[in-house]
């Protein structure tokens, strides 16, 4: 079943058209990978439908509903949510602020509940408490809990930007360049974490230059370029297309 499917999308930027009438489907429970040349698409794609931006034409249907130009906000309280290529933890926060403060929808930050301290109040607050520790567990984080984010090792921090994100719950996570600048233990780590969300029903689509990793992890491989889609298929298959090759891997596989 078709959990997102984007339908001639077309982005332009300055009379540039970087998303050129591509249109795509993702099923739920896919886990899916995204490559292409610098200036592909890639990025672009993600933000028009995560709502970072609006498509020029075309329409971003999710979960049976249009969601074209929905702000990122709405999206996630739907279930689709996206990281960036640049973590955006907030420094000056422990890690474990940083995951409590992706919580939705916390009563306490309503005023009046804040005030009387309502049992739905501390209860909500329990749950947050409970699932953060829970996250940061899983991704062998919890002896840094106290640390000041801004502190962390550039592959800590993109554990740290999953761990966040599962905090809204996602039905669809988009990752954007997860293993970037990451060394090759923490890279298996996060892909490790990704197949598992993958196994236990999360869908899944990664951008990604580190194709090693991302060929093994994915079961499609979508190829951009020129804002079109080149090539889309199992891995590899993909790889061995002479077009993808030319395109993607200046010739060499």
């Amino acid at each position: 079943m078709s959990l997102l499917s984007a339908d001639e999308l077309v982005k332009e930027f300055g009379g540039l058209r970087a998303i050129d009438g591509l249109s795509v489907s993702i099923d739920t429970g896919e886990l899916v990978g995204v490559i292409g040349p610098n200036g592909a698409g890639k990025s672009t794609l993600f933000n028009c439908i995560s709502g970072v931006i609006t498509p020029d034409e075309g329409v971003v249907t999710y979960d049976g509903t249009e969601v074209t130009g929905d702000p990122p906000e709405k999206l996630a309280r739907r279930g689709l949510v996206r990281t960036f290529q640049s973590t955006r933890e907030l420094e000056t926060m422990t890690v474990r602020d940083n995951v409590r403060l992706a919580a939705p929808d916390q009563p306490g930050e309503q005023t009046l509940s804040a005030l009387l301290r309502t049992d739905s109040m501390q209860s909500a607050e329990r749950a947050v408490r409970t699932r953060t520790d829970e996250l940061l567990e899983t991704f062998e984080l919890d002896h840094l809990a106290d640390e000041y984010s801004g502190n962390l090792s550039g592959g800590q921090r993109k554990l740290l930007e999953l761990a966040r994100a599962l905090m809204l719950d996602p039905d669809l996570l988009m990752l954007d360049e997860p293993f970037a600048g990451v060394n090759p233990t923490l890279t298996d780590e996060i892909a490790e974490r990704i197949r598992e969300l993958n196994e236990d029903g999360m869908t899944v689509i990664i951008i990604e230059h580190e194709l090693e990793t991302l060929t093994e992890l994915v079961d499609r491989l979508i190829v951009l370029q020129q804002g079109r889609i080149l090539v889309d298929g199992q891995p590899d298959d993909v790889l061995s297309d002479d077009r993808v090759i030319e395109a993607y891997l200046g010739g060499e596989v």
